[in-house]
């Protein structure tokens, strides 16, 4: 067991230090030795034997690694605007590939290209079982991170609708189930809830499985290959990787993250609008294990630094062993200059965790510290910038800004994006704009800025410490009140417009008294951009529910390209009213 007792700097006092009797030199000296000793989180985590560090959010988990990444995120917050100006990857060449002198330099030439293998290896997959020639362009080694990615069996059989496992192989993934699951906020009132969230799947034993099946189709990887460049010629895509090695596609798909470099030159170095911080970590010696959490606040608004912020925490069994348990804080902020840092926020971990989960530190063996920064957007998903260039994943913002939940994102997408992207290739439906068309506007998405904003503390906004924690709690037990068909697609990520209607008018008609608050919380231009977004939704609803079908009866009639362009209409109708989501 690890034990974390702070101890007096040196044995040197406050008070000693203050003494008229030390000399300014001395003092000088003293102070110097007292501001060297490293910080709780520091001791925590260089006393951890780190392994397996991979690529993807949440796989490095050394203290190096935490104050490389709270370097970033400090220059994000320093900056105005533009963060840094933006690496040029990607160039376009009007002319050809084949006429160009370098297609005898290619050392492969594939149907599809895939930049990051962490999530990109599903989309691979899927496009490999559609019989298309695809490699995987991976920096480090292709596998998965040793924490568990929770997610509920409802969504990861997506995986096996779309030809990429077995059923058998989700099994073999799964390293924990637990039920039930709770929603709770300070006191207030806790909800709760079965089969969400509640299975803890491997990810080294997914990606393994799937990096096989990928193999087994004809797919390639290239690993420990970084993107130098990407040439987009008339009828090519051309990578240049490092050690000079060129590759050629029809179709390139960054799947490199949300800091993926191709996304930094699309946004020209932008400030995120948002961003979630997640410090958490994964440790031996809990008691009682058998449920998790699935968004919890155990406090109000508290001041970090020169900033305020609202913790919020999610708990689950870790697939390790029997007293295992994954504890994630996390807190959604706007990057400025006096935003916590993730060593800020781990040290009042420390001290808010055990009284959270009812454990002393003492008897917790620490395994992981864990920690991310997940960066967000206004304008997502990203339309497509170049011709033959798509982004996929985190890298095109399709996730929610409230849960940032990338995997469950992806395995809901994914029968979508493969089938649509195996027609763009067969019909070269390639341009930029034919392209975007898989990453469109999506109503629900751009709804739920609305709860991050809720949910975000602000020094300058007039309103009760308790506030975030008091409309949280009547918005879940109006859905609760509501039924399954509104707690449970919300729950998943998926925002609805009669649902959302419903929960709206129960919490107007049974807390009046919160609206001014709103308001406050929110300001007037965010629920006023809010209120258009709501109304693409309900007009989403329509046309996906009395337009679709009469579209759809002469889909076959139309020429490829016009035929393309209608079925990803009629999938962003589908997917924007989130009408793709089945209890």
């Amino acid at each position: 067991m690890l034990s974390f007792q702070l101890q007096p700097i040196n044995g040197i006092s406050k008070l000693a230090l203050e003494s008229p009797l030390v000399q300014k030199s001395s003092r000088s000296t003293l102070l110097c030795r007292a501001q060297a000793v490293p910080s709780r989180t520091r001791r925590i985590m260089e006393s951890i034997s780190v392994s397996g560090e991979v690529g993807g959010a949440g796989g490095a988990y050394s203290y190096e690694a935490l104050k490389r990444l709270d370097q970033i995120w400090s220059s994000i917050c320093s900056a105005q605007s533009v963060v840094e100006e933006p690496r040029q990857v990607v160039s376009s060449i009007p002319s050809s590939f084949r006429l160009s002198g370098l297609a005898d330099k290619a050392q492969g030439s594939y149907d599809v290209i895939v930049c990051g293998g962490t999530l990109g290896i599903f989309i691979a997959t899927a496009l490999c079982a559609k019989g298309l020639r695809v490699a995987i362009v991976e920096r480090n080694v292709l596998k998965g991170r040793e924490q568990e990615w929770n997610i509920s069996r409802k969504e990861i059989l997506e995986l096996v609708e779309v030809g990429i496992l077995e059923e058998g192989d989700i099994d073999n993934a799964i390293a924990v189930k637990f039920n039930p699951n709770r929603c709770g906020f300070e006191g207030k009132g806790d909800i709760w809830v079965e089969d969400i969230l509640n299975l803890g799947v491997s990810p080294a034993k997914l990606i393994e499985i799937v990096k096989k099946r990928f193999v087994s189709l004809g797919g390639v990887i290239f690993e420990g290959c970084s993107l130098s460049s990407i040439n987009v010629y008339e009828d090519a895509a051309v990578l240049k990787l490092s050690g000079e090695k060129i590759l050629s596609s029809s179709l390139v798909i960054d799947a490199m993250g949300n800091f993926s470099p191709v996304v930094k030159q699309i946004r020209r170095g932008k400030k995120p609008d948002g961003v979630c911080l997640v410090v958490g970590t994964c440790a031996r010696g809990f008691k009682s294990n058998p449920r998790s959490d699935v968004i919890y606040s155990s406090s109000s608004v508290r001041t970090v630094g020169d900033s305020k912020a609202q913790y919020f925490w999610e708990a689950f069994p870790a697939g390790s062993g029997p007293r295992d348990r994954t504890t994630y804080m996390f807190t959604y902020v706007e990057p400025r200059p006096g935003s916590p840092t993730l060593e800020q926020l781990l040290e009042d971990y420390w001290d808010l965790m055990p009284e959270y989960q009812g454990v002393s530190l003492d008897n917790l063996e620490i395994l992981r510290v864990i920690y991310g920064i997940f960066p967000t957007y206004r304008d997502s998903p990203l339309p497509a910038a170049f011709s033959r260039v798509l982004q996929f994943g985190d890298a095109s913002g399709i996730q929610s800004p409230v849960s940032f939940g990338g995997f469950g994102s992806l395995t809901r997408h994914l029968g979508r994006l493969s089938a649509g992207i195996y027609e763009a290739i067969v019909g070269d439906h390639l341009n930029s704009y034919n392209l975007s068309l898989l990453n469109p506007y999506m109503p629900n998405l751009s709804s739920s800025w609305l709860f991050q904003k809720a949910m975000s503390a602000k020094k300058e906004r007039d309103v009760p410490p308790d506030f975030i924690n008091e409309l949280l709690y009547a918005n879940f037990a109006s859905m609760q009140r509501l039924g399954d068909p509104v707690l449970r697609p919300f729950l998943q990520d998926v925002v609805q417009f009669g649902p959302l209607a419903k929960t709206l008018g129960l919490v107007m008609l049974t807390r009046p008294q919160i609206l001014p608050s709103i308001f406050k919380q929110v300001g007037i231009p965010v629920l006023i951009d809010w209120s258009g977004h709501f109304l693409m939704l309900g007009y989403y609803t329509f046309l996906s529910t009395f337009a679709d079908p009469v579209v759809r009866s002469f889909l076959s009639t139309l020429p490829s390209e016009a035929r393309f362009k209608w079925n990803r209409r009629l999938e962003a109708w589908k997917y924007g009213a989130g009408l793709d989501y089945k209890l």
